[in-house]
């Protein structure tokens, strides 16, 4: 058996390239969103049709949304963040530390609009970038497919739209 999740961030109350998004993957088996959907997370849950982790966004103002959560994917402890609260804009290292105080192996975060796949020894870090306002160069619009595989390994994999 083998899972397939899409993790985005940062759509900004726009859903056309999250619709894109979901027409050129199909039915993931589970959604990930890193904050600042700004007031979106009922309608992103419905055009998912899958379990959803939603976490709060700087621009999420009058959310009830968690702003960290500690979930479970597979035999990964995975810590979700939107990212602003760790000083994302200058590095990764404090997320880093965030991760490893709560055992995650696993850290995801959004908030930069730029993507980042970074395998280390200790935790993964994860950024799929923005659906909307992309901020790298070449403003590709990305969001990261993981895919758990039959020996439970997880794989990752940035796309673009």
């Amino acid at each position: 058996m083998s899972e397939r999740i899409l993790i985005v961030s940062d759509t900004h109350g726009r859903l056309n390239y999250f619709k894109e998004m979901l027409a050129r993957t199909g039915k993931p088996d589970r959604l990930i969103h890193l904050g600042d959907s700004e007031g979106q997370q009922d309608e992103i849950a419905r055009l998912a049709g899958c379990p959803v982790d939603i976490v709060r966004g700087n621009c999420d103002y009058s959310s009830d949304l968690a702003q960290d959560k500690l979930i479970e994917i597979g035999k990964y402890r995975v810590f979700l963040t939107h990212g602003h609260r760790y000083q994302v804009n200058f590095g990764i290292q404090t997320l880093k530390e965030a991760a490893l105080l709560r055992g995650a192996d696993i850290a995801m975060y959004g908030h930069t609009h730029v993507p980042i796949i970074n395998q280390g020894r200790d935790v993964t870090i994860l950024n799929p970038g923005s659906l909307t306002l992309p901020r790298q160069d070449g403003f590709a619009h990305t969001y990261i497919l993981m895919e758990i595989d039959r020996e439970g390994e997880a794989h990752f994999t940035l796309c673009k739209l």
